[in-house]
């Protein structure tokens, strides 16, 4: 069964499940965000070359932090690990 909504868009069911709610931000909301100001900006006054190219650097650091973040878990695993097998000698 269609719910009635707005001209053009896709219509729903009653049997749509809702999708889980996200408490964080991730790369690809980074870049479904950067998309839609792209799509909808104004083309009498476009956002300038440099904002872009900030907004990209910011996406790549934010990348290389998370990358970062990853590897400082796994070393962190690890250490735990050789702690715990060197307690136990003892």
């Amino acid at each position: 069964m269609a719910v009635s909504g707005i001209p053009g868009t896709i219509p729903t069911t009653s049997a749509t499940v809702p999708k889980a709610h996200k408490t964080t931000l991730d790369q690809s909301d980074f870049l479904a965000l950067m998309s839609a100001q792209l799509k909808n900006q104004d083309p009498t006054k476009p956002v300038d070359n440099s904002e872009y190219v900030a907004q990209m650097a910011q996406f790549s650091t934010v990348s290389g932090i998370a990358e970062t973040n990853s590897a400082l878990g796994a070393i962190a695993t690890k250490l735990d690990r050789l702690i715990a097998a060197t307690t136990a000698k003892d």
